[in-house]
């Protein structure tokens, strides 16, 4: 925890990545302390805030890939038996979290690596169902990229308006409150997402069936 807290101290392109790349793995690294605290500082004119998007962007992109890979070759036995291995349980992993977001996968198909990404809990584990399902790599990576950036641009949009009104040893505070509207807001916007689709696709059905009558 102290090399995770000296990176968080010390951001800078390069520890963005990283940070994205180990959040979007296993490792407990929350992405709401990583990118808005970044874009605090883009907005002072220590960093470039397309540059900020764009590393943690490539990060969680690198990141979502060795999940994906993991899935892809060790498959549902080797991954469940590190979820309930020790080492797993100190990356703040088990099963029932892989199980769900298993099931949301299942549900929501290759559209869940988008939408997986904005929410918590199932961002960073997303990624192995994909894999375990043999999904294409180049959906996968286009709909993880997708997500990613729509998640990072959020929080990037977050730290660059806490600059104009909060002072920086104030910000985890604030960034925390804001954060469980965010996080709500995403929730029903997901939710109404996925009814649109659900909707879509029977009517679709419902088409097809009429024309085969």
């Amino acid at each position: 925890m102290g090399f995770l807290s000296s990176l968080l101290n010390n951001l800078n392109y390069g520890t963005i990545f990283f940070l994205m790349l180990l959040e979007s793995t296993v490792l407990p690294v929350p992405s709401e302390f990583v990118i808005p605290p970044a874009a605090y500082h883009a907005a002072g004119g220590n960093l470039d805030i397309f540059l900020v998007i764009l590393s943690s962007i490539l990060g969680a992109g690198c990141g979502s890939t060795i999940n994906y890979l993991a899935g892809y070759y060790l498959g549902r036995p080797v991954i469940y038996r590190f979820a309930n291995s020790r080492f797993g349980h100190l990356c703040l992993l088990n099963q029932g979290k892989l199980e769900k977001s298993e099931r949301y996968f299942n549900k929501h198909g290759m559209v869940a690596t988008i939408t997986g990404r904005l929410i918590p809990g199932i961002r960073h584990l997303i990624s192995i169902p994909a894999g375990m399902s043999k999904m294409k790599y180049w959906k996968f990576i286009l709909y993880t990229m997708t997500g990613a950036g729509i998640w990072n641009c959020i929080l990037a949009a977050l730290g660059w308006y806490l600059h104009s009104i909060v002072p920086e040893d104030q910000l985890d505070d604030k960034i925390a409150l804001y954060m469980e509207s965010i996080k709500s807001i995403i929730f029903v916007f997901v939710i109404l997402g996925c009814l649109f689709l659900i909707i879509r696709w029977l009517i679709k059905r419902h088409k097809r069936i009429s024309e085969t009558k």
